[in-house]
Formats: C-alpha cells, sequence, structure tokens
C-alpha cells in the first residue's frame, strides 16, 4: 500500500511543479492540443458508427425477439466504444509524446535540473530520438492489443464482463501510460524498452499508484491534455526513483537505445 500512495504521490508532485512554473506548464499543453482534436474526431465517429459495427457483426441476432436484440446490440456498442476509449487512452499518450518528443524532452531535462545532480543526455539525434519512440510505441501497443482483445472476449461474460473486466482494463491502461510517460527519462539514460519493463515490474504497486488516477483522469473529455505536462513531469520524478543508485541501470549516455538506433 505504501508504494501505491508514493506513486499517486508522484503524479501529484508533478502536478504541482508545473503549477508552479506556468511557463513549462504551458510549452508542454502544445502537443496534447494537437492529439486532442485528432482523437476527438476519431471518437466522435466511433460513437455514431458503433451500432452498425455490432449490427453488421451480429447477423444472428436478426430475428431475436424483444428486449433480446435490444440488450444483445446495446450491451454490444457499449462495449465497442469502451474498447475505443481503452485504446484511445493508451495509444493517446504514445502519439502525444511521439508529437511532443522535442517538448518533452526539454521539459522533462528541465524537473531533473531543478532537482540537482547530473542531466543525464542520451547522445542521440533528433532523428534516432523519433524512431526509438516510434517502434518502442508501437511494441507496446502490440502488448496492449493483445490485453484489449482478450478484455473484450471477457466483456461477453456475464457480471463479470460489466465489472472485472472494466477495471482490469483502468489497471493495465494505467500500467503502460506509466511506461510510456517514464521512457521520457528513462530513453534518455540509454535504457532499451526490456530493461525499461523490468524496472517497472520491480516496483508494480508504485507504477499502477501512478498510473490508474491518470487513466482514470484520461476518461475525462479534455483533462489529459491539462494532465500531461503534470504527467510527464510525475513520471520524471518517478523514473529517478525506479532507477535510484542501482548502477546495473546506469548505461552511460545512449546506452542500449542508441546502439539499437545505431544498428536499425
Amino acid at each position: 500500500m505504501s508504494d501505491l500512495g508514493a506513486g499517486f504521490g508522484y503524479l501529484v508532485k508533478g502536478q504541482r511543479w508545473v503549477l508552479q512554473h506556468g511557463r513549462w506548464f504551458g510549452f508542454g499543453l502544445l502537443p496534447g492540443l494537437v492529439t486532442l482534436v485528432v482523437y476527438a474526431g476519431a471518437l466522435i465517429g466511433l460513437g455514431y458508427g458503433a451500432d452498425d459495427i455490432v449490427g453488421w457483426a451480429t447477423p444472428f441476432a436478426d430475428d431475436w425477439s424483444s428486449p433480446w436484440q435490444g440488450v444483445l446490440r446495446t450491451g454490444l456498442t457499449a462495449l465497442v466504444f469502451v474498447f475505443g476509449l481503452f485504446l484511445a487512452v493508451i495509444t493517446f499518450t504514445a502519439v502525444t509524446l511521439l508529437i511532443g518528443q522535442p517538448f518533452y524532452d526539454a521539459l522533462s531535462e528541465e524537473v531533473e535540473r531543478s532537482e540537482g545532480g547530473e542531466v543525464p543526455e542520451s547522445g542521440l539525434s533528433l532523428r534516432q530520438e523519433l524512431w526509438i519512440s516510434a517502434r518502442d510505441s508501437v511494441r507496446i501497443l502490440l502488448r496492449v492489443a493483445l490485453f484489449g482483445i482478450a478484455l473484450f472476449a471477457c466483456g461477453f461474460i456475464p457480471v463479470v464482463g460489466q465489472t472485472v473486466v472494466p477495471a482490469i482494463g483502468i489497471c493495465v491502461s494505467g500500467y503502460f501510460l506509466a511506461e510510456e510517460l517514464t521512457g521520457v527519462a528513462l530513453q534518455r539514460r540509454g535504457l532499451a524498452l526490456k530493461k525499461r519493463l523490468g524496472l517497472l515490474r520491480r516496483r508494480r504497486a508504485m507504477v499502477l499508484g501512478f498510473g490508474v488516477p491518470l487513466a482514470l483522469s484520461f476518461l475525462v473529455p479534455f483533462v489529459a491534455v491539462f494532465l500531461m505536462p503534470g504527467a510527464v513531469t510525475g513520471a520524471t520524478l518517478l523514473a529517478r526513483d525506479l532507477i535510484g543508485p542501482d548502477p546495473g541501470f546506469a548505461t552511460g549516455p545512449g546506452g542500449a537505445a542508441a546502439e539499437e538506433a545505431r544498428t536499425a
């Protein structure tokens, strides 16, 4: 429980930091605003088209009597939209971080500078950083898609599909949100995706304490945009804690990530 509270504490600290540094808050808003416009259009389209998708996918229910046809298709329509929101929560961060890579790198560096000590540098060009970020995001999204398919299938289970499955979905969303956000600071330290995931597994409760409240907040329209600068800030502070004094994760400038970029 202490790690859960500590994770949430980093989320609060991050929001407090950007509010105290208004210029950086405004600077960090720009990528999220661009992504929001794109995602809002996609979700509106899904909202209008979800019932058509369900109707096409359930021709066997065309001859069902009332109310069973309505119950089935209304429930599945809701699941389709929830699944869309689930993907939006995960991919929003990935896309926003990709669009805003230079913005969030600068913000993360400023946070580390304010905390004192050496500010790590990746030693990579912007093109290499964007390549690594995009590639790792695809790998994460593939993992999320596998979870999403499994959870969507479990959504057909009565009661469990409407209670337990959404809760698990939020935990999965929060965990991978935390991975994407801490990746800004950890990639700069030269940590490849596999090693970053290993770090998160060592402090899973802390990661969930940070990511789950953020995932829930991201479900509220427009909130994600305004929380992103503080989320990146809090994730940078969390990343510093995750690494700690362990020399096994101090791979030096560029590290494994740089080597992968050079050999890609």
